[in-house]
């Protein structure tokens, strides 16, 4: 584990090599090497078997695996889905009521609110939802829903220049000119994601465009307004910023009553360069022109919808001086620590995929570095952060178990994984290599976390 500089962290995790560990973190399971015992007032217990942690209690804690044991191998017999989630603690805090179908989410400091009461970011992403019919969008919420899973981060764009005749695409683009998609195979679909969230008490955080080309994004924009120009016009270029604009009009105005919304984000991932190449030497790539254009576009989604959170949706890239590892000096046109002090942004987000970012060797504790230093930024911003997107493909019980510990402990404000899936009646939901589904070993272990995030408080 590398040591994040001084003027970064202000909050970060207990050492795993500490005698004792704190309440709320990790004291056991497979793998663990860290410490066993927990502070006074706090017991160490067994929620399954890779993951015990420091309770609120006083009862004796179970012994410390013996260190002769043998580890497990890759055959061993992970956690089923039949095996009952551990109730949440009930000494020291009670979990927050589930989302009333009335009222807004708001912001308190580092947490969120909603009518009075703490309200929990336990998520996941799963972008494909209005993609498909109402029964299997109403399949996917009630998997989610029986995990204890409150939140779903999913696309509100889909730009194309030619019309479908399957799914849903919001945007119909020819020779410049947009037309927003009131008909078949339009916004309705969308309305269908939005009620199936309501009636099963989930709440939506919609991204607005991408960076990458999938769905359209950007690059049809650039194509349509700018043709020839680089992927980072659309952040410059007036045109563009006027017709990403009109979109939002269209789109974000529809829903600017509707408590479903959690609250709107941007773009996913934006970044100077898209799918297509590298950026042009006019986008600023320690984030100038990013940061420029996110005041502008948040700032216009509070003047036409004054009650939903807006979020940027980057990737947390920061842009330290001496960085201890490419994320934390990416030169992609991110700065995190500067975007999150934007007024009109009312929470942060980061992404965390050490996989691709060149950290396989030590994927698992560079994820915890990535969530403490952001944990950081949230405390020292009093400003809600999120892990909205993580995944490996190698090791994913043990290695959330540990992150997800990290959101505990940090006391960062909430977490989406990239992806909980569910079966679906053309077959399993996308899965990129990272998707989890209910019969896999790592959902009930989502399902404990969502538990346990709830009852932290």
């Amino acid at each position: 584990m590398h040591t994040i500089t001084a003027g970064l962290v202000a909050l970060s995790v207990v050492s795993l090599t500490a005698a004792q560990q704190v309440e709320w973190g990790q004291c056991g399971g497979i793998n663990w090497t860290g410490p066993t015992t927990c502070v006074a007032g706090t017991v160490c217990t067994v929620l399954n078997p890779w993951y015990y942690q420091c309770l609120p209690g006083s009862t004796t804690p179970p012994p410390p695996p013996s260190t002769t044991s043998k580890p497990p191998t890759t055959t061993s017999k992970p956690p089923t889905t039949t095996s009952a989630p551990p109730p949440p603690p009930t000494t020291s805090s009670t979990a927050p009521p589930p989302p009333s179908g009335t009222g807004f989410v708001k912001t308190s400091g580092q947490k969120f609110m909603l009518n009075g009461a703490e309200y929990t970011v336990a998520g996941t992403n799963a972008y494909w939802l209005a993609q498909n019919s109402n029964a299997d969008i109403d399949t996917a919420f009630a998997d989610m829903a029986a995990a204890g899973l409150t939140t779903v981060r999913t696309w509100g764009f889909n730009d194309v220049t030619s019309p479908l005749t399957y799914g849903a695409y919001y945007q119909l683009w020819s020779n410049g000119v947009a037309t927003f998609n009131t008909g078949a195979f339009g916004i309705s679909r969308f309305d269908a994601v939005v009620a199936s969230a309501k009636a099963h008490g989930i709440r939506l955080i919609v991204s607005l465009t991408n960076n990458w080309s999938d769905y359209g994004g950007m690059d049809v924009y650039v194509a349509q307004l700018n043709p020839g120009g680089t992927h980072d016009t659309f952040y410059t270029n007036p045109k563009t910023i006027a017709a990403f604009q009109n979109y939002i009009k269209n789109f974000v105005g529809r829903y600017a009553n509707e408590p479903t919304i959690f609250g709107w984000e941007l773009a996913n991932e934006p970044r100077c360069g898209g799918s297509n190449g590298s950026p042009s030497a006019a986008c600023d790539v320690a984030g100038s022109t990013i940061n420029t254009w996110a005041k502008t576009i948040s700032a216009y989604i509070k003047s036409i919808d004054p009650n939903h959170l807006v979020g940027l949706g980057d990737e947390g890239w920061f842009q330290l001086a001496s960085p201890p590892t490419y994320p934390y000096q990416a030169n992609v046109g991110i700065d995190f620590t500067k975007n999150l002090a934007i007024s009109t942004l009312d929470f942060g987000t980061f992404h965390s995929y050490p996989e691709s970012w060149g950290q396989g060797n030590n994927e698992t504790l560079w994820g915890v570095d990535w969530i403490t230093a952001h944990a950081a930024q949230q405390k020292a911003q009093n400003k809600p952060v999120l892990m909205e997107e993580f995944g490996v493909t190698v090791n994913q019980p043990s290695t959330y178990t540990l992150w997800w510990n990290t959101v505990l402990s940090s006391g960062l404000a909430g977490d989406l994984i990239w992806q909980a899936g569910s079966q679906l009646s053309t077959g399993p939901s996308p899965n990129d290599g990272y998707a989890v589904y209910p019969t896999g070993p790592v959902y009930p272990i989502m399902k404990s976390m969502a538990s346990m995030l709830k009852a932290r408080g």
